[in-house]
């Protein structure tokens, strides 16, 4: 059920229009002023090959649970993903969704004043009015019942969730959902990542704060594991 995103069908508010833009894994749902499926399409083609090749000729990028170093000619989301990498302390690929979500979103400002662009529950936006993003958490007590507010002035803006519970994407805990936000979506991809691992059971909530808000560069945490939530930094949570 969750590989299938139907959280998508959940989104009620009208002002934008909604596309969906699919190159081989990358499965994005996009809101903007206008249908730029097309646009997308091509930005995402044109984010992944790079990458592609990287990974075909340095195999370890796939496949490292730690950061990698990569040169200056390392094509930008290879950078972009290892720097986020570094920060949090993770694999590089935990930054993926986040930052194929942040670049694609920023090709697709250049048409849309206003963009949300989701990969997979990671989520770039830049917006002009106050935003709710519901957080879901799988079979929590939580999901349905909670959400982030988002200031326009806060965004551009990455909010990003990792979970042990739901979705295909490796985790090495049981976190029903581990949420960051961060001013690149990047960084708030591996910092999820790197939160929800901390979370073996229900006791580990304030723990995986604790180790999250020492990540440089994020500004909220929320995590959910079992009937246990906690929260830190600068989030506001809203009832929904």
């Amino acid at each position: 059920m969750y590989d299938q995103r139907t959280y998508r069908r959940s989104i009620k508010d009208g002002d934008l229009v909604s596309f969906q833009a699919v190159v081989k894994e990358t499965d994005l749902y996009i809101r903007a002023s206008r249908d730029l499926s097309a646009v997308a399409v091509a930005a995402i083609t044109e984010i992944r090959d790079p990458l592609e090749r990287y990974i075909s000729e340095h195999p370890v990028f796939l496949h490292s649970l730690e950061p990698l170093q990569v040169g200056p000619d390392a094509p930008e989301i290879v950078r972009r993903m290892a720097e986020a990498a570094g920060l949090a302390n993770v694999g590089p690929m935990a930054a993926v969704a986040g930052a194929v979500a942040q670049m694609v979103g920023e090709k697709l400002l250049h048409l849309s004043g206003e963009v949300i662009v989701e990969n997979g529950g990671d989520i770039y936006l830049k917006v002009s009015r106050k935003r709710v993003i519901a957080i879901f958490a799988g079979e929590s007590e939580f999901t349905g019942k909670l959400a982030i507010e988002v200031e326009p002035d806060r965004t551009p803006l990455g909010v990003c969730t990792s979970s042990g519970r739901v979705g295909p994407s490796l985790s090495l805990g049981m976190a029903d959902a581990a949420v960051v936000i961060a001013p690149s979506a990047a960084l708030a991809d591996a910092a999820a990542t790197a939160v929800g691992n901390a979370v073996k059971s229900e006791r580990d909530v304030d723990a995986a704060l604790e180790l999250g808000r020492r990540i440089r560069g994020i500004s909220g945490i929320v995590v959910i594991a079992g009937s246990n939530m906690g929260a830190w930094g600068d989030i506001k949570l809203v009832r929904i």
